[in-house]
């Protein structure tokens, strides 16, 4: 789902910026909310994650920046099902072992968890300006990598307030990476999806339960940075309190990422919000405290 083993990918970016006409401030041109894109049009699609942009787990996983038309992971069906009905260009992001937060992978290499970047900086400068429909799905990296600096000493004898502190950073960085999309594309409809509490999922199992109940705090904190996001022209997919995102069958091997079902479920749920079905993340579900 989010990338738990390390990926090695000897892949640069490089990108060149378009110049363009900055708006007088005197005459600002008003720009309507962003709205998912009517039935039968076009859609830029851009999607920014980590392994699970990439379908990690499913049968037929993409190479990153790769278009994958016959890939398997959420991204690429989510494509082929809009493509049903509209012309679709997809721009696919994700890379894996990354995670959505500066400050996360600042803290994952003082501790020897290696990434291969984050959203904000390797990621958002790159999403095209045309883009008219936008996903964002992270946090799972980060609340391992998180954990992972708990159990290494990180927090001291202070661990909620540690939580809490990381919490906030992480959703600074949240902030930043939305406004960021925004400020490149500015017509794009923006689907935010928040954190799965990860003390639920199965490769979790082997863990003492203390180790589970930092892990679902750490997920549910995260999970409600995500929730803040909802705004004009965002909105939030709930996978904490969506039970198919638990659901055993719906896991690959590695019991961390999700299999081809589960990674259908996922897009038919994308589908569903981009036809103009209302989505909204619940303040509570007894997801958020399983254990």
């Amino acid at each position: 789902m989010y990338g738990l083993g390390v990926c090695a990918i000897g892949i640069v970016i490089s990108g060149c910026e378009l110049i363009e006409k900055a708006a007088s401030p005197t005459s600002p041109t008003p720009v309507a909310t962003p709205a998912p894109p009517a039935a039968a049009t076009p859609v830029r699609y851009t999607a920014i994650g980590a392994s699970d942009a990439n379908g990690v787990g499913s049968t037929a996983p993409c190479v990153p920046f790769t278009a994958c038309d016959n890939g398997t992971g959420y991204v690429p069906v989510l494509a082929r099902q809009l493509r049903a009905s509209r012309g679709v260009t997809l721009t696919n992001l994700g890379l894996p072992a990354s995670v959505l937060s500066p400050s996360v992978e600042t803290i994952a290499r003082q501790h020897n968890r290696e990434v291969t970047g984050n959203f904000v900086d390797r990621q958002m400068p790159f999403v095209p300006r045309d883009s008219t429909l936008v996903t964002i799905f992270g946090g799972g990296n980060d609340a391992n990598a998180i954990g992972d600096a708990i159990e290494k000493g990180a927090a001291g004898s202070t661990i909620q307030g540690y939580i809490d502190t990381q919490a906030r950073a992480f959703g600074a960085d949240f902030d930043r990476l939305v406004r960021g999309v925004r400020e490149r594309a500015p017509e794009a409809f923006i689907i935010v999806l928040n954190v799965p509490n990860l003390a639920s999922l199965p490769y979790a199992a082997r863990y003492p339960v203390e180790h589970r109940r930092v892990l679902q705090a750490i997920s549910v904190a995260f999970s409600r940075e995500a929730n803040r996001q909802a705004g004009p022209g965002v909105v939030v997919m709930d996978v904490m309190c969506d039970a198919g995102m638990y659901a055993p069958a719906h896991f690959s091997r590695d019991g961390f990422h999700p299999n081809d079902a589960g990674y259908a479920h996922m897009a038919s749920r994308l589908a569903a919000i981009v036809g103009g079905s209302p989505t909204s993340a619940a303040s509570a579900c007894s997801y958020m405290s399983a254990h």
